[in-house]
């Protein structure tokens, strides 16, 4: 039997009172240190509605490699001091969306064809349809925009039978293209992400990969020396790849990771682990995934979500890849319609990339996955994710621990973080 695939789970432990999260988003472009910091504030305020707690966020720093803030919860019976990290890398983002148009294109079309030839999308049509429709969009949309500028150039030459007119008219369209969709549905941005994706797999990023360099050693000293109760490493859609990447340099680093001290859990979110898995070329980061998932010290977590196109649902990584699935993450399938009231679900059900970013915002209910609760909480994250429920039958009404939660009191009253 995998050893990480269990019915469920129990807090065998205490709970946890101090905990240091390094945080890895996706290909956000507008994921800047104050617009990144309100947005946290913004959504923990309804963790704190749901789950009847109380929290509070300050001291704010930045580095640059990082973006922290300190983050204290309080429930009845417990308190848990986090120091959140957020890994910078829009910095790297911004490079890209600053070519120009031409070149973005250009550049583009070849990466699609790159993706096509190669044999990735046959890939993902044959693991998730909906991923494909997702990396067939923006090319597609593009091409269908292409295509009705040239048609205005086709018309106008009809009616004219000017040449000069029906060039006129097809660049009056082309301008229009890149003037208004080119903007409004995000295609230099979806572009950019393809890109940045395929150069990753074929080539590396010197940027993203010295950076790693510096937060593994960080993350090996951490593990060592910090007074944490747990480590936890979170990836978010392409940010789940850079996690990898992050863990196996820091592996590599320390063999023992997580073995000596203090427990290291990794939890990939609406995860594009696949996108860059399946393509043939990723040798490298397959490599990388293997590695990581041996390390029997670092706990695997993989949370799914039908709803989202933009991640791979019910897909078991490790076997996705061909690699072997003796240490596979412990695949956690959730409903984003029952983390939000419905009102609000029924407003965003259709705008993907809101749907994709509920896997990072704070939810509406109580329910099996809960950012907030994995982050902030007093159970631990490995917990969460092997209880069939996450920490709704760990958390009372009033958002304390529930007494019949394995914990013993004695434990309870001996952690530094739990208030009386």
């Amino acid at each position: 039997m995998n050893p990480r695939v269990v019915a469920g789970g129990t807090m065998t432990r205490k709970p946890v009172a101090k905990r240091l999260v390094f945080h890895i988003g996706g290909y956000d472009p507008i994921t800047l240190h104050v617009s990144a910091q309100r947005r946290f504030v913004r959504e923990i305020a309804r963790f704190q509605r749901t789950w009847s707690v109380k929290a509070t966020v300050d001291g704010s720093h930045d580095t640059a490699d990082q973006i922290q803030w300190n983050v204290t919860t309080i429930g009845p019976d417990w308190l848990v001091e986090t120091d959140y990290r957020l890994v910078r890398w829009h910095d790297v983002i911004e490079v890209f969306g600053g070519r120009s148009i031409v070149s973005r294109i250009s550049v583009g079309i070849l990466v699609f064809l790159d993706f096509v030839l190669a044999g990735a999308l046959w890939r993902y049509l044959q693991t998730n349809w909906r991923y494909a429709l997702f990396f067939l969009y923006p090319f597609v949309t593009f091409g269908l925009l292409i295509a009705a500028a040239v048609l205005i150039g086709v018309v106008a030459f009809k009616i004219t039978g000017s040449i000069p007119i029906a060039a006129g008219g097809g660049l009056f369209g082309l301008a229009a293209v890149l003037a208004g969709p080119w903007r409004w549905l995000h295609l230099g941005d979806l572009f950019d992400d393809w890109i940045f994706s395929c150069e990753y797999i074929r080539f590396g990023n010197s940027e993203i990969e010295q950076r790693l360099d510096r937060l593994a050693a960080e993350l090996v000293l951490a593990a060592s020396n910090s007074a944490a109760d747990e480590i936890l490493v979170v990836g978010h859609s392409l940010g789940a790849v850079l996690a990898i990447d992050l863990l196996d340099r820091a592996l590599k680093l320390d063999p023992a990771l997580g073995q000596k001290k203090i427990p290291v859990t990794f939890l990939s979110v609406g995860s594009s682990i696949l996108k860059i898995g399946l393509h043939p070329k990723a040798l490298r980061f397959r490599r990388a995934v293997e590695r990581v998932a041996n390390s029997h010290a670092i706990f695997w977590g993989d949370y799914q979500a039908l709803t989202d196109v933009l991640n791979f649902y019910k897909c078991r990584p490790m076997a996705e890849m061909g690699l072997s699935t003796e240490n596979e993450a412990t695949v956690r399938v959730v409903k984003i319609s029952r983390m939000l009231n419905d009102d609000m679900y029924q407003r965003i059900r259709f705008n993907f990339f809101r749907v994709h970013c509920q896997f990072v915002s704070g939810n509406d209910r109580r329910t099996s996955y809960d950012y907030f609760m994995l982050t902030c909480g007093p159970i631990s994250a490995k917990s969460q994710t092997l209880a069939p429920d996450g920490a709704v039958s760990m958390i009372a009404d009033d958002g304390g621990l529930i007494a019949g939660a394995p914990v013993s009191e004695s434990e309870l009253l001996g952690s530094s973080g739990a208030a009386a």
